[in-house]
């Protein structure tokens, strides 16, 4: 715990937190909302925004408790960030008297919240005197509890019944930074020996990532404008492995592997392809911008891919009609996978999203299956943990499409936290975030 250490006032942090929280309330991203936050204010509002939306079930739990009617969004906005930056001792990044005392003056010195100053003074003002009671009554509330919509919580004790409660428990906890190796530059050991001539404590993950053991700016990390690193989860870094991994060109003599990377960007998992194997990788997004991005991405690691912008769902627009050896399909998807890195995702995402973009999913596996040729192997991945957006969609599709044979896949990863620490003890990787592969081979019929 900790007052106030950076240079920035506290109560103008609160403010943009709040803000934040209004946003994600609207509909808006964390991210999109941080874009319109001062650059000097966002370091410490991203960090109290993101601490907000992962205690907000509690929060608002608390809140409800406080005022029978709630009060307007800007106010209420404010109230639960200080309910859920001080609800507990043991989460709490500043005391309890500080983020009253604060609180109420980021009230005081807003337009929209002046008049509810008092009204925020008084309900912190008792949370205060009588924490332990109200935390108490909170703990009825399931949201409170797991800091998830109902709905939510309920899916996921449908689909892991064995592993729900360690699921949601490692949702709300913080994601470690965690690299992947360029291996055409450096190798795991080498980098890792690297950090800690720097007195940068890291450990391995997988074949080729390192988890840092407290985050830092990437660009001042030893060998990044050199290329030797790219930010990306560990289970995400499967990917390109999984899908290498045996596959063999079509073409005659030496011929390059021809892979399609859809959905591309921002094109961590191309450069993984790219820095695994001599192939011949279209990078395809259908946003332009993003597009943009996979392309700066390539040139500081050093690799070169065909970035081509065009909609995954519409290969007329775009292909030149040759077979790939191998296709990954990121596909788009809730993203239940990966809320302790995106906290705000719990509380955008609406129950009828989860058929909608496996609709989406199908549509994708379906249309894109016929440019596999036969041998060649189509990786299906999502970073979910719901079984509509995973098993189930691997199975529907193996059950229309008789030329597809599963291959060994990981199937479900579900999110661990805790440096090495394995909360599922069949997961090997020890710290990643939630995901599914299935890895689909065309067979000749």
């Amino acid at each position: 715990m900790q007052d106030n250490p950076t240079q920035v006032p506290l109560w103008r942090q609160l403010q943009g937190a709040a803000s934040l929280l209004m946003a994600v309330r609207d509909g808006q991203s964390m991210t999109a909302a941080l874009e319109d936050v001062d650059a000097t204010l966002r370091p410490g509002v991203q960090s109290l925004g993101f601490h907000a939306l992962r205690w907000l079930g509690r929060a608002e739990a608390l809140r409800q408790q406080l005022a029978q009617r709630p009060p307007p969004p800007e106010a209420d906005a404010l109230l639960c960030v200080a309910l859920a930056l001080g609800w507990s001792d043991q989460e709490a990044p500043y005391t309890m008297h500080t983020l009253v005392d604060q609180a109420v003056e980021a009230a005081k010195r807003s337009e929209a919240t002046k008049h509810q100053a008092s009204f925020i003074n008084g309900c912190l003002r008792r949370f205060l005197r009588e924490r332990d009671a109200l935390v108490a009554v909170s703990e009825r509330s399931p949201q409170a509890v797991w800091n998830h919509p109902q709905w939510w919580i309920d899916q996921v004790r449908k689909d892991h019944p064995a592993h729900w409660q360690a699921i949601l428990q490692a949702n709300n906890t913080r994601a470690p930074l965690i690299l992947r190796v360029n291996e055409r530059k450096t190798t795991q050991a080498h980098y890792l020996n690297t950090l800690l001539a720097m007195d940068i404590a890291a450990f391995p993950v997988g074949e080729h990532g390192v988890v840092l053991a407290v985050a830092r700016p990437v660009t001042a990390l030893p060998g990044f404008a050199e290329g030797h690193f790219s930010v990306q989860d560990a289970a995400a870094q499967l990917a390109a492995p999984l899908l290498l991994d045996g596959l063999v060109s079509a073409g005659e003599g030496s011929a390059p592997l021809r892979i399609l990377d859809a959905c591309a960007a921002p094109g961590g998992k191309t450069a993984h392809l790219l820095e695994l194997a001599d192939c011949a990788v279209t990078a395809l997004d259908i946003d332009a911008r993003r597009c943009e991005r996979i392309a700066q991405n390539l040139q500081r690691l050093g690799l070169h891919a065909d970035i081509v912008v065009g909609d995954a769902g519409k290969p007329k627009a775009w292909w030149d009609g040759q077979l790939y050896d191998g296709i990954l399909l990121d596909a788009p998807c809730t993203a239940s996978g990966i809320v302790r890195r995106h906290p705000d995702v719990r509380w955008l995402r609406r129950p009828t999203d989860i058929a909608q973009l496996a609709s989406q999913q199908a549509y994708l596996l379906k249309t894109l299956w016929p440019l596999v040729r036969p041998g060649g192997r189509l990786l299906y991945c999502t970073c979910s943990v719901f079984k509509a957006e995973g098993e189930l969609q691997a199975q529907t599709f193996l059950a229309h499409h008789t030329d597809a044979l599963l291959m060994p896949s990981p199937g479900h990863l579900l999110p661990q936290s805790g440096a090495g620490q394995a909360v599922f003890p069949d997961n090997l990787l020890r710290e990643h975030d939630g995901f599914y592969y299935a890895l689909l081979e065309k067979r000749s019929l």
